[in-house]
């Protein structure tokens, strides 16, 4: 059954560039990922390919000495994959790398088959992911900002969507720059339209913003590479139910839930998109509304799968796109906060160099696995010790009727320790949370009750 429904899917072909060092230094569209492999470059080409039901033939890595403006490839080597194109019969052919306009249409000229560029593999997945009205919009706006610059080749499918009426003329025969012309302010005329509604949906996100200032509880943000598990050590940490697959951009709309932490404080801990190496730029601005909760959080958690042989590459791509936020990464800010996930996955030669590794790194990171559930509780403690810096503690003795307020105690603080004297009091030691030390300060003035 597999096999038929593999069969059904369009056949495809990965092209991965490497360019060589000295044109890749020069190169602005390129993969600027130099901190990854070649071949952990194919592995994700292909996922990425998979990810929007390409049946994936072969993923190929072709060198490239000197990338040519006409067809990045040199001619021989258009020949070559030309001919690999026509012995699998391939219906379509990721390059992994961007494509200019004019590249694109040589090289489908040349292979006789669609040619897709990294940014617009991306741009597809994100438009099979996206399932509420701002990120459809979010992808729509990135999708037209990338279609507007393609218009010397993109005019007849824009030409079927206006359904054919009108004028007569101007659909018969090539497209005129005239029509090119009127194709470009139909998009940006939507473009426009698009930006009008998400400047409101920026609106509406500030107002609920505001209002959980005004609770307040405070924004935990988990951010990391896409399929490093994220959105599995959020249902583990909230119980809910948001997808978590083994594919990338598995979560691409932000999900909230409220959290209640050992020392009493509830926080909002947020999902949010993953993010992957070269995103393109029209999708970071696209974006940016949704990645706001992350500027606006008050602790990230960044989230590495740490069994994955290029966790640091991944690590550096995570980082680049949160400075691009204005987020600053040093450890000394204490606002990020390393999860390295996925230790279940390491051999256990590997998971003792981890946990050795993690007593010396700066940056006191914590070890997990969302699927076990291990080191979780020690996840949640360093979470509230870091929101706590400005926590209170307290001594209070109790009256044996304060049976209210000592259950409030263990609902909104941390009860360090209890004990029961001759009298019947009872003595409490407490953590509480700067925001609610005034409401219980508050309670014990009106009880006349005293703090030791």
């Amino acid at each position: 059954m597999a096999d038929k429904r593999k069969e059904s899917l369009s056949r495809a072909l990965v092209f991965v560039p490497v360019l060589a060092r000295h044109a890749s230094a020069s190169d602005d569209h390129g993969r600027a990922g130099g901190h990854h492999s070649p071949e952990e470059r194919k592995v994700e080409a292909a996922g990425l390919a998979e990810a929007i039901e390409l049946n994936v033939l072969e993923a190929r890595i072709v060198q490239v000495a000197n990338p040519k403006p006409a067809t990045l490839f040199g001619s021989g080597k258009v020949e070559e994959l030309a001919e690999l194109v026509r012995q699998q019969s391939a219906e379509l052919v990721v390059v992994d790398h961007f494509v200019s306009p004019v590249q694109q249409r040589n090289l489908e000229k040349a292979w006789n088959c669609k040619v897709l560029d990294r940014t617009g593999l991306i741009l597809e997945i994100f438009g099979k992911r996206a399932r509420t009205r701002e990120g459809r919009l979010q992808v729509e706006l990135a999708h037209l900002s990338y279609q507007k610059g393609r218009l010397v080749r993109a005019w007849t499918h824009l030409e079927r969507q206006r359904g054919g009426g009108g004028g007569g003329a101007s659909f018969v025969g090539g497209p005129g720059e005239a029509q090119i012309e009127l194709d470009r302010r139909m998009i940006q005329t939507r473009i426009d339209a698009i930006r009008k509604e998400l400047a409101q949906v920026v609106k509406t996100r500030e107002l609920h913003r505001a209002g959980r200032r005004k609770v307040p509880y405070p924004v935990v943000a988990i951010v990391g590479y896409t399929n490093a598990g994220k959105s599995t050590l959020f249902n583990r940490i909230t119980g809910a139910g948001v997808l978590a697959q083994d594919q990338v951009f598995a979560t691409l709309d932000p999900t909230m839930r409220e959290v209640k932490l050992p020392s009493g404080r509830r926080i909002i801990l947020s999902d949010t998109v993953g993010f992957i190496s070269d995103l393109p730029t029209m999708l970071v601005a696209a974006f940016r509304a949704t990645l706001e909760e992350v500027v606006e959080a008050d602790l990230i958690l960044h989230v590495r799968d740490i069994s994955h042989p290029e966790t640091e590459a991944q690590r550096l791509d995570v980082e680049q796109v949160l400075s691009g936020l204005d987020i600053d990464m040093t450890p000394a800010e204490r606002h990020v906060l390393e999860v390295w996930n996925k230790i279940d996955l390491l051999s256990p030669v590997t998971r003792e160099e981890a946990l050795a590794a993690v007593r010396f790194n700066e940056q006191s990171p914590r070890c997990v696995s969302a699927i076990t559930g291990e080191g979780i509780d020690e996840l949640l403690s360093a979470i509230d010790e870091r929101l706590g810096v400005d926590d209170t503690y307290l001594t209070l003795v109790l009256p044996a009727y304060e049976g209210q307020l000592l259950a409030w105690l263990h609902a909104n603080a941390e009860i360090l320790e209890r004990s029961v004297d001759d009298d019947g009091e009872t003595r409490v030691n407490v953590r509480i949370a700067a925001e609610k030390r005034g409401r219980l300060l508050a309670q014990l003035q009106s009880r006349r009750l005293r703090v030791e």
